[in-house]
C-alpha cells in the first residue's frame, strides 16, 4: 500500500486531539470531534502522513495549505462552509478546480442529494416509491395541498443529521403544520418539506463505489423500550443523547426477518438511486418499510464515519474492518475521475 500525504478537511472547531489518554469512554463517544479523531487516528495507523485543516469560510487557508503540504488527496469531512450546509459542495468543486483528488461525493451529487425535494422528484420520475410531499418556501405561510394527507413529517429541505427534528416534527392538523413549518424556517433559514409519514421500520443502507457499487448489509434503527403506540422517529436526541438512548433502548443493528425478496429489492433500489443521483465515493440510503412497501426517504452522501456507528458497523458485518473501510474510501477517491474538457 502506497503511503500518501492526506489533507484532512474538517469544520473549524472540530480538530481532534492528538490522543485521548485520560478521557472516559463517554467523553470520547459524545465528543463533537469523535468522527474526526477516528478518521485521523486510523489514517495515521495506516501509515499515511496526515495534515489536519479546520475550515470555516477561508479558502485562502485551504489554497496555502495545499501549496505547502502538497497532498496526494483530501479526506473531505466538511458538512458546511461559512455556516451554510449547501456550501460544502463548493469546497469539493474548488478541489476539483485545483486538480486535487478527494474522498466522498462529487459536487453534482452533493447538490442533488442534499435537496430532499429535488432528489425525490428525480426518483419518483424513475418509479421509485417516495412519500407524498410538499415544499414550503422560506418566509411563506404553510398552505397545504388537499391531496397531502395527515399525519405529515416536517423537516428542512437541505439540513441533515436530524437537525431540528423532534416529536413535534410529526403533525396531524393544519395548525400544527403551520407552526412547525415556521419553526423550520426560523431555525434553519431554509425551505421546509412536509412529507407523508410512513409508519414502519426505519432502514439504513450503506453504499460504496464510483461506477462499480457495493451495497452493505441493511441496518435498522430500533427503540427496544418504546411504547407500542409511540411512532418511531429518528430525532436528534435519539441519535446523540445517551440518557435518551438508554431510556428508550435506542439501538441500531443488522435488520432481521425482512420480507421474502426484500433484501434483493433494497440492493437494486440502492444502486439505482446512487446512480440516478450521480453519487460517488460512499453514501447511506434511508428507507421506511411499511409491511411490504419500501419507501425512499433520503440519500446521505458522506455519511457519519465514526468507529462503532451505523456505516462502519454495517461494513464490519460484511467483513470490512474500520481500517480497511477508511483505506477503501481513500482508494475510491484516488480512482475517481471528474469530468474534463475534451
Amino acid at each position: 500500500m502506497k503511503r500518501l500525504r492526506v489533507l484532512l478537511l474538517l469544520r473549524e472547531g472540530l480538530e481532534p486531539p492528538d490522543n485521548i489518554d485520560g478521557m472516559t469512554e463517554d467523553e470520547v463517544v459524545f465528543a463533537p470531534w469523535k468522527t474526526e479523531y477516528d478518521v485521523a487516528a486510523t489514517l495515521s495507523d495506516l501509515g499515511h502522513h496526515v495534515k489536519v485543516l479546520g475550515l470555516y469560510d477561508d479558502l485562502k487557508a485551504l489554497r496555502k495549505t495545499i501549496e505547502d503540504f502538497k497532498p496526494h488527496i483530501a479526506f473531505n469531512m466538511m458538512e458546511e462552509f461559512g455556516g451554510v450546509a449547501l456550501y460544502d459542495q463548493n469546497v469539493v468543486a474548488y478541489l476539483e478546480l485545483l486538480g486535487l483528488k478527494y474522498t466522498g461525493c462529487n459536487p453534482r451529487g452533493l447538490v442533488i442529494a442534499r435537496d430532499k425535494a429535488l432528489s425525490k422528484k428525480l426518483l419518483a420520475y424513475h418509479r421509485i416509491r417516495v412519500p407524498e410531499f410538499q415544499v414550503f418556501r422560506y418566509g411563506r405561510k404553510a398552505r397545504r395541498r388537499k391531496k397531502l394527507k395527515f399525519p405529515l413529517f416536517v423537516k428542512s429541505v437541505v439540513e441533515d443529521a436530524s437537525l431540528g427534528i423532534s416529536q413535534a416534527s410529526l403533525v396531524k392538523d393544519d395548525e400544527a403544520l403551520s407552526q412547525r413549518v415556521a419553526f423550520v424556517h426560523e431555525h434553519t433559514g431554509a425551505d421546509a418539506i412536509a412529507e407523508e409519514f410512513i409508519s414502519g421500520r426505519e432502514l439504513y443502507v450503506g453504499v460504496l463505489g464510483n461506477r462499480r457499487l457495493e451495497v452493505l448489509p441493511v441496518w435498522e434503527l430500533l427503540f427496544d423500550k418504546k411504547p407500542g403506540d409511540q411512532p418511531l422517529i429518528a430525532t436528534a436526541r435519539a441519535k446523540w443523547n445517551l440518557k435518551y438512548q438508554k431510556k428508550w433502548g435506542v439501538v441500531s443493528r443488522a435488520a432481521k426477518r425482512l420480507p421474502k425478496g426484500m433484501h434483493e429489492l433494497i440492493v437494486r433500489r440502492c444502486k439505482s438511486i446512487y446512480r440516478t443521483l450521480g453519487l460517488s465515493g460512499y453514501a447511506r440510503m434511508d428507507f421506511r418499510l411499511d409491511k411490504r412497501r419500501l419507501y425512499f426517504l433520503e440519500a446521505n452522501p458522506n455519511p457519519q464515519l465514526a468507529y462503532g456507528e451505523d456505516f462502519a458497523e454495517s461494513a464490519r458485518k460484511k467483513g470490512v474492518n474500520y481500517e480497511t473501510l477508511i483505506q477503501r474510501i481513500i482508494s475510491l477517491g484516488m480512482r475517481y475521475q471528474p469530468l474534463r474538457p475534451l
